[in-house]
């Protein structure tokens, strides 16, 4: 096969693969974002500390991630038809992708937020600041590093899922490289969809490592912690001019 034949093919299998990608990558984020944080409130010393919810949406979370793809696009045929009408194509891939990385996102925010310091909360918490908005003001801005390599993560384990969505006719790569590169034993368009692949992973990597980097640098984890350090060191100045009248 010449690359003016591989071209159009390919174009259109990564026109598919971002499009399963980025929709099942957005309802991941959505979905995981909110499940990840009520793991860290609900838990034992959490603001919403709840021991029976923490552990429904951890039993939750923990069956999601420990299906097999495959299995779960196969579970999934007849949820996904009903919702998009078909049991083929990008477009249904996307409601089990987007299943699969819910929980995988998840577990990721839980470990993310879990790093904050425990400190801002308390200290925030002795504002006057409500559960809403230390959620708002401290978890999700100190955690927004963490929270962005967690979402490229996501997004390369989506890649990977997309690939396999391809083996049963989900398209995108992975559905060109067996329909072309395997079972038309045309290698050399299956060594280019790997490579296509795996250029991509490496980009989205590198993005979001500097991503991450950035926001280190430019101290996305201590924008609550300034106006803090700014009101305790007020206090003793006050204090100190009380005595001196």
């Amino acid at each position: 096969m010449t690359w003016s034949e591989m071209q159009p093919l390919l174009e259109q299998a990564c026109r598919e693969t971002l499009i399963m990608v980025g929709w099942s990558t957005l309802i991941a984020v959505v979905g995981g974002l909110p499940l990840g944080i009520l793991l860290v409130l609900t838990d034992k010393g959490g603001l919403l500390q709840n021991t029976v919810v923490n552990k429904i949406i951890g039993q939750i979370v923990n069956i999601g991630r420990s299906l097999p793809f495959i299995i779960l696009m196969v579970a999934l045929m007849n949820f996904t038809r009903w919702v998009t009408g078909t049991t083929i194509g990008s477009e249904a891939a996307i409601v089990p992708l987007a299943i699969g990385g819910i929980p995988f996102f998840a577990r990721l925010v839980e470990t993310a937020v879990r790093e904050v310091d425990g400190g801002l909360v308390e200290a925030v918490q002795a504002m006057g600041g409500n559960t809403w908005t230390v959620v708002r003001k401290v978890l999700v801005p100190e955690a927004l590093p963490s929270l962005i390599a967690s979402t490229t993560t996501t997004v390369i384990a989506l890649i990977g899922y997309s690939a396999m969505a391809g083996t049963v006719g989900g398209g995108g790569l992975g559905d060109l490289a067996v329909r072309y590169g395997y079972n038309r034993f045309e290698s050399g368009l299956m060594w280019v969809t790997v490579a296509i692949l795996a250029v991509a992973i490496s980009l989205i990597q590198f993005a979001g490592d500097a991503a991450a980097r950035a926001l280190h640098r430019r101290g996305g984890r201590s924008g609550v912690a300034p106006r803090l350090r700014l009101l305790k060191a007020e206090e003793p100045a006050a204090a100190d001019v009380s005595k001196v009248a």
